[in-house]
């Protein structure tokens, strides 16, 4: 039987994060850095091949589809967004720690939402609707090969959820322009809405 081969790729390096700061649904462009990082990253490793490109329509994801796949137009989808961390936005972990609700919000209470954010529950459930969406939507289609280009804590939450191995979130961290390969079979997607991920990205070069 046919299965479907997707991509995970997360964004390229933003100034904001390396500082600490919390960047969700804030639209900030790839750093100078994070833009020569992911040039160095295509010339020295392989990216997998694709038939469609899905982002995040927030810049440093539409950026980092420009680099690695400029032959293709992304579709661009507002559910495949960072989680909106509110009036947390733009603030570091040492600003909030006095924060009750952050605290809570840390310790993984889904219930606990940013002041005008989106609570980990909430943001579990829109990524998760999109996510199964983008596989019916393949398997309609005959897709077999996809890359989605998103933000960590959208691959993270998502491989906890779909991913085999079966682990904890913070387990599938990955470098900014790295991600993973997931393979899903229609037999196994219908019975338990699961897939295997079998691989890191990029690859290593081919050699003769």
């Amino acid at each position: 039987m046919k299965s479907y081969i997707i991509h995970f790729i997360r964004h390229g390096a933003i100034d904001e994060t390396l500082s600490g700061k919390y960047i969700g649904t804030t639209d900030v462009p790839l750093s100078e850095k994070g833009r020569l990082d992911l040039k160095k990253l295509d010339y020295e490793y392989r990216y997998p091949g694709t038939q469609v490109v899905f982002t995040s329509p927030l810049k440093r994801c539409t950026e980092t589809c420009k680099i690695l796949y400029p032959e293709l137009n992304p579709l661009s989808i507002t559910a495949l967004s960072e989680c909106n961390f509110g009036e947390w936005e733009g603030k570091t972990a040492e600003e909030l720690k006095n924060d009750p609700d952050f605290e809570k919000w840390l310790a993984g209470d889904n219930s606990v939402k940013p002041p005008r954010g989106e609570s980990n529950a909430d943001f579990t459930r829109r990524i998760c609707r999109m996510f199964e969406s983008i596989v019916e939507g393949l398997m309609k289609t005959g897709t077999t090969e996809s890359v989605i280009v998103t933000h960590g804590g959208v691959i993270m939450t998502l491989l906890a959820v779909y991913g085999l191995p079966q682990a904890k979130p913070f387990e599938w961290t990955m470098d900014n322009g790295f991600g993973y390969s997931l393979r899903v079979t229609p037999m196994l997607w219908q019975r338990d809405k699961v897939c295997e991920v079998f691989r890191t990205i990029p690859m290593e070069q081919e050699t003769d």
